[in-house]
């Protein structure tokens, strides 16, 4: 084999690992590269809000952790604040609700700490929201319940 040959199937082989890595269907090289410049933003978007997330939470008076797992029809969101949060629990339960996520199964307890367990159902098509979605809409909720309730 040539390796002007060597070379070609070279960059076959990396331009199909980026098609594959970004999703793509495209088969041309410019669509390959458009689609994974793309993808990379998107990336880079998603990898801020995550950032904002972590920066809120750890601005927060109060320390809370927020877990969403995917579930076969729905999601299993866990909540965890080291202090009780009078009021918290309807702003997450707003925030279900703004998403079409249906409760069918929660454990609430507000004694020392704020602790919520709920697995919830999505009322909408199955793929208008994911775990990242959910995620952010209840540390919104949190923020926004925090603001409200800043001494």
């Amino acid at each position: 084999m040539s390796s002007r040959n060597k070379n070609k199937a070279a960059l076959y082989q990396k331009l199909e690992k980026l098609r594959i890595a970004s999703n793509s269907s495209s088969v041309n090289k410019a669509s390959i590269v458009v689609d994974a410049s793309t993808y990379i933003q998107e990336l880079k978007e998603r990898v801020e809000t995550l950032n904002q997330d972590v920066a809120s939470l750890q601005n927060s008076s109060q320390p809370t952790q927020v877990k969403v797992e995917t579930l076969e029809k729905g999601f299993l969101i866990n909540v965890l604040s080291e202090k009780n949060c009078p009021g918290l629990l309807v702003s997450i339960l707003e925030a279900f609700e703004e998403l079409g996520l249906e409760v069918l199964d929660a454990r609430v307890s507000c004694s020392d700490q704020f602790r919520l367990e709920a697995v919830s159902e999505n009322e909408g098509p199955s793929d208008s929201i994911d775990a990242q979605v959910v995620k952010r809409a209840v540390l919104q909720a949190i923020r926004n319940w925090n603001d409200e309730h800043q001494d």
